[in-house]
């Protein structure tokens, strides 16, 4: 039987950057409602489903009213400035909509769109599935393994955006997916307010791990007078891997990046029809994307595997600008090369 591929979409990821590509144009529904960034996230996701040849679209979003990393790390996202209303707005309907449109929605309590993207990766397999990715943010990179690619999104949108397995992650991060947590431990997120190693930005943590493999490796070696971190980075910062502040600032970083991966999905890929597994109610997708000012049959084509029935749905008002339409397939190639098993068998 064909392995099935799971699509896992960092649904905040998405919507921040369809919140700030489209503001200029501000989009609103038929009722009034600012739309462009829930517009962009529709359109994204279609186009992902398409590359990926999904199966089952689970979509992930942070808890928005508590957070199990801030109230034991404080410092954590601390210095973020509040997002606009118009933003919060969008990021609350978007979970209405896409539940509207049948994908799975995950918001786990207390936690991360990342904690679901990894829930996914690590339960798909038992499920005799795989999973691609679909984010924005570096944080998945550790992520990527035989079962699971990572869809790093772009400026350009999906089309334009690399498609990331072991070896091409490798090539991208300077170091294999099993390491880049200890990567980003070292090198910290200032995004996140994680300050890293101190004499450690990316370039210097790609030359330890390469030569020690771990971090703890490197730790150990510092303690016990550095001699492979000397040769690895040099005498000054093999010395200040030797300190208990650069050990408890990497251990702390670890803690904080750490993915959760028993994050309950509510898949089930061996029912049809089930909430996320395609193919989805063409009588749902229709409204949700006409809405959008979407073309809606691109998405019933997409998301049912098939051609649209009954009379075509005349588009309902859309405010500001003309809707946006996704590229038509490309025409076929004369005497097309014979197809794989499975188009999914391509991605890995």
């Amino acid at each position: 039987m064909t392995t099935r591929t799971v699509l896992a979409v960092d649904g905040n990821s998405l919507l921040h950057r369809a919140f700030h590509a489209s503001a200029r144009s501000g989009f609103r529904t038929p009722d009034g409602r600012p739309g462009w960034a829930i517009r962009g996230l529709l359109a994204q996701l279609l186009a992902a489903v398409d590359r990926a040849s999904a199966d089952a679209v689970v979509v992930g979003f942070d808890d928005r009213t508590s957070s199990i990393r801030r109230e034991r790390w404080p410092v954590y996202k601390a210095h973020r400035l509040p997002k606009p209303d118009t933003l919060h707005e969008q990021l609350d309907r978007a979970v209405e909509v896409l539940r509207e449109l049948g994908v799975a929605v995950v918001v786990p309590t207390g936690l991360e769109a990342d904690d679901v993207l990894a829930s996914v990766a690590a339960q798909a397999p038992a499920m005799g599935a795989r999973t691609v990715i679909v984010t924005s943010d570096r944080d998945s990179f550790s992520l990527v393994d035989e079962h699971t690619r990572l869809l790093r999104i772009l400026n350009g949108g999906v089309d334009a955006s690399p498609l990331l397995d072991p070896v091409r992650l490798a090539m991208v991060a300077g170091v294999r997916p099993d390491q880049y947590l200890d990567l980003a431990a070292l090198r910290g997120d200032a995004s996140d307010n994680l300050p890293g190693v101190r004499g450690f930005g990316a370039k210097t943590a790609v030359k330890l791990l390469t030569e020690l493999g771990t971090a703890a490796d490197a730790f150990a070696d510092a303690a016990t007078g550095g001699g492979r971190c000397t040769a690895a980075i040099g005498a000054a910062r093999a010395r200040a891997l030797a300190t208990d502040e650069a050990r408890d600032q990497w251990q702390l970083n670890r803690e904080v990046m750490a993915m959760v991966r028993t994050v309950d999905l509510g898949l089930d890929l061996a029912t049809t029809p089930a909430t996320g597994v395609l193919p989805l109610d063409e009588q749902a997708i229709g409204p949700v994307f006409a809405r959008h000012g979407l073309d809606a049959s691109a998405a019933v084509r997409a998301l049912t595997l098939r051609e649209p029935t009954g009379p075509r749905r005349p588009a309902e008002p859309v405010a500001r600008f003309a809707p946006l339409r996704l590229p038509a397939p490309a025409p076929a190639e004369p005497e097309p090369e014979p197809e794989p098993a499975s188009v999914q068998d391509t991605l890995f």
